[in-house]
């Protein structure tokens, strides 16, 4: 069984993307090559605006080639809670922008041309209680009549072997908006676009200080010394110390994920007819899916920690997987690892400057 990332393996590095030296100076730095990093500096060229993407590891290491592959539509907090925390205006815009980012997701692939596997298959939440299903129910209730929304609904448990062939759950909410997509095509289909738009890709600089100068900072990296205007941190779940005032206001936690071996085709219609993505109503939730190329992903946090063993935890990760889906008793797991996500102490998402420092993170 290989502990290292099964997308990145299935889809490596390209060979002819570009890696730039460190610059002397440009207009904006952005301190992460991951989703954030690389987006935020294809509109800042885009803008004519020099800029450079500098990454500790390799462009897009992170936990933008490491997740499930889901795009999902709503956000971590449910969003009746949203409205009711926020207010409904405010709220409002924050379920359009839910829906907007697929869509932004889906133009970017269309005007960039990258091919990831991108496939708009839809999700449903699976009620791990007979509970959870009913206060599905009313959120689907809400969401009709405060959110005029037409494209989610309820899958009971008679329905659900028409989603997904296990009786393990007592029925879910589906949604047909979501998509489904292969994170390292996709990251690494963002760092060319990135690179053709004019960007310097900078790689293995890790990022040791940053000081304020007149007009803009002094970014300290073990590659050298950059000086810039402006400074986007864009790190998630890998942000450092560097900027204390940063670091305080998210924590990292780990997500483990495993993959079979490649079912057969029958199998595969069996376990996911329509090839939706997974995932269930516990605190410490599962989330899974059928790869591109058909096999299981099954992946979930078994606590906050970063740093557990990956064997140990593909052995408590494939016994959840069977339990889930008992006709994968037999099936080989190839692969185990796990990856770093941000997450805020309001389970918001948090965009904004702390002493003059750009920052996005918290998804």
């Amino acid at each position: 069984m290989n502990t290292s990332n099964f997308w990145a393996d299935d889809y490596p590095r390209p060979a002819d993307l570009p890696s730039s030296e460190l610059p002397d100076k440009v207009d904006v730095a952005v301190i992460g090559g991951g989703y954030t990093g690389l987006h935020a500096a294809i509109a800042l060229r885009k803008a004519r605006i020099d800029v450079a993407v500098l990454d500790q590891e390799t462009i897009g290491w992170g936990a933008s080639s490491r997740n499930g592959g889901m795009a999902l539509t709503g956000m971590k907090m449910e969003m009746p809670l949203v409205f009711e925390r926020y207010g409904p205006e405010l709220g409002r815009r924050f379920w359009e922008w839910s829906l907007a980012s697929i869509d932004h997701l889906e133009h970017t692939l269309a005007e960039e041309q990258i091919d990831c596997d991108f496939e708009r298959s839809g999700h449903v939440l699976l009620a791990a209680k007979p509970k959870h299903y009913t206060a599905m129910a009313h959120e689907l209730e809400w969401m009709r009549s405060t959110l005029g929304y037409e494209d989610a609904w309820l899958v009971s448990k008679d329905q659900q072997q028409a989603e997904i062939g296990t009786a393990e759950f007592f029925g879910g909410l589906a949604d047909r908006r979501s998509g489904a997509l292969h994170p390292a095509k996709y990251v690494f289909g963002l760092a060319q676009a990135a690179a053709r738009h004019g960007v310097m890709l900078v790689e293995r600089a890790q990022v040791t200080g940053v000081a304020r100068r007149q007009g803009g900072f002094y970014v300290g990296t073990s590659r050298g010394m950059l000086e810039c205007r402006e400074l986007l941190i864009a790190t998630n779940g890998y942000t450092s110390n560097v900027v204390p005032a940063l670091r305080q206001g998210i924590f990292p936690i780990g997500s483990y994920i495993i993959v079979t071996e490649p079912l057969l085709p029958a199998l595969q219609a069996e376990i996911s007819p329509r090839r939706r993505m997974f995932f269930d109503s516990k605190n410490f939730l599962n989330y899974f899916r059928l790869t591109p190329d058909g096999r299981m992903l099954f992946g979930g946090r078994h606590n906050l920690s970063t740093s557990l063993d990956l064997a140990e935890s593909a052995r408590m990760m494939r016994q959840r997987m069977v339990e889930v889906f008992p006709q994968l008793a037999g099936t080989i797991v190839t692969h185990t690892w796990t990856g770093k996500l941000g997450v805020t102490f309001d389970l918001m998402p948090h965009a904004g400057r702390v002493e003059g420092i750009h920052y996005a993170y918290g998804y």
